[in-house]
């Protein structure tokens, strides 16, 4: 903004700063796991740690692991835009994916030590989410292709081979059931909002809870329903749904009122991870400093 009696030019420069949290739902304490600018928690199955990412540059991205203290901090991998997926079953490995500029979208997996990278043999404009297998042998990555408007998941051997496509425009694949049989999905925004279903037996996507607004939908630990988020006037309330044999029991019931508002997104990545016993949610917080200048003339 320019001095009013032209003496130079004002202007605000700051420096983003943010903490990544746990929230321990029975004793209602909480506990930072980072103290940096970080997004995109995703806890392991078994509760005990939780990969993120860290922005330490522009243009620069990190995947990290800690435990659920924040204790034993790991670098697992350093990209341009990285995004985090999810856990193998057995918290042995877990899935990643990288965006890069005038490239695409590609997405990886590797040991929770940080050995064995592999890539998945199938670019996207922009991948939404990928979803590894309870077999442990095979990958739902959720994507954009090239010169499409739609969301497209394709099912991938995690050792690379046998891409198929495997259902278009059913939003992005979120969770798994333990026997391979029944997938979770989420359209985000738009007139099809709401949680789906894909039965991996015919491929088709059925609405379960249309009009829901949420990011995604995981399956409880007991396999006998799956939670939401829903994010509203400064309080975040967390849905259960009863659910057996691919089909939803009554309807949706209030599981857990979070005393604050989650924040859905950050930075364009999901901002929350729930535990699949709803025991522990990790989620940014941000923060930040901010000064006012006068650049003088001379």
């Amino acid at each position: 903004m320019p001095d009013p009696g032209g003496k130079g030019i004002y202007y605000v420069n700051g420096k983003v700063a943010g903490f990544l949290t746990a929230y321990h739902v029975h004793s209602k304490e909480s506990t930072d796991i980072v103290s940096e600018d970080a997004t995109q928690p995703n806890i392991s199955p078994d509760g005990k740690r939780v990969m993120y990412i860290t922005f330490p540059a522009p243009q620069r991205t990190e995947l990290w692991l800690s435990d659920i203290d924040g204790g034993n901090k790991v670098r697992i991998a350093t990209g341009e835009n990285l995004e985090t997926g999810t856990w193998a079953p057995d918290n042995s490995h877990l899935s990643f994916d990288e965006l890069r500029a005038g490239v695409g979208s590609k997405a990886y997996i590797i040991g929770a030590d940080g050995s064995g990278l592999r890539e998945v043999p199938r670019t996207f404009d922009y991948i939404m989410y990928e979803l590894l297998g309870p077999d442990q042998k095979t990958i739902y990555v959720t994507g954009v292709e090239k010169g499409s408007q739609v969301s497209t998941v394709w099912r991938v051997n995690t050792g690379g081979s046998n891409p198929e496509k495997f259902v278009d425009n059913c939003g992005a694949v979120t969770d798994i059931d333990a026997g391979g049989q029944y997938l979770l999905s989420v359209v985000w925004l738009g007139e099809k909002s709401g949680i789906y279903e894909v039965a991996t037996s015919d491929r088709k996507c059925i609405p379960l809870l249309p009009g829901v607004a949420t990011v995604y939908a995981t399956i409880a630990r007991d396999g006998k329903s799956f939670f939401y988020a829903v994010a509203s006037r400064g309080e975040t309330s967390i849905f259960r749904q009863l659910w057996k044999d691919g089909k939803t029991i009554g309807a949706p019931q209030l599981a857990l009122k979070v005393p604050f508002a989650l924040p859905m997104w950050y930075a364009n990545k999901v901002a929350y991870y729930i535990s699949r016993d709803l025991s522990t949610i990790v989620y940014t917080r941000t923060g930040g400093h901010a000064d006012l200048y006068l650049l003088s003339q001379k």
